[in-house]
């Protein structure tokens, strides 16, 4: 997508969302969700999974707009060891899709979900 960002008009003028700050909802989000532990980023020369930190969230999160202003969401984290990976996944999957339709009136048409490694919780 050449935009960087999406938007919808409203009675009172136009909306626009940069989709750094979408990633950065749904980061905060998942992060949120019972079972993950973090965001992750894997290098394309490194075959391990980075933890990501708060504040560099959105490289573990790419957000596309389809032309019908739809959010597709890739989402890559990081597990904690123990936990039913189809729960924890299908769990960030709703509340991603739910928190993101209700705070910035798009319609959410896919996440997935690529689970990049586990932790051990201490």
């Amino acid at each position: 997508m050449a935009n960087n960002n999406a938007g919808f008009e409203s009675a009172k003028g136009n909306i626009s969302i940069e989709m750094d700050v979408i990633a950065r909802i749904a980061g905060i989000i998942a992060t949120g969700c019972y079972g993950v532990v973090g965001m992750a980023h894997r290098s394309k020369s490194d075959e391990f999974a980075a933890l990501l930190k708060k504040d560099t969230l959105t490289k573990g999160i790419r957000v596309t707009c389809t032309p019908d202003k739809k959010l597709r969401l890739d989402i890559h984290v990081i597990v904690e060891y123990g936990v039913n990976i189809n729960t924890v996944s299908n769990s960030v999957i709703q509340n991603v899709t739910y928190q993101l339709n209700h705070m910035t009136g798009l319609t959410v048409e896919r996440v997935n979900v690529f689970v990049e490694g586990f932790r051990v919780q201490e």
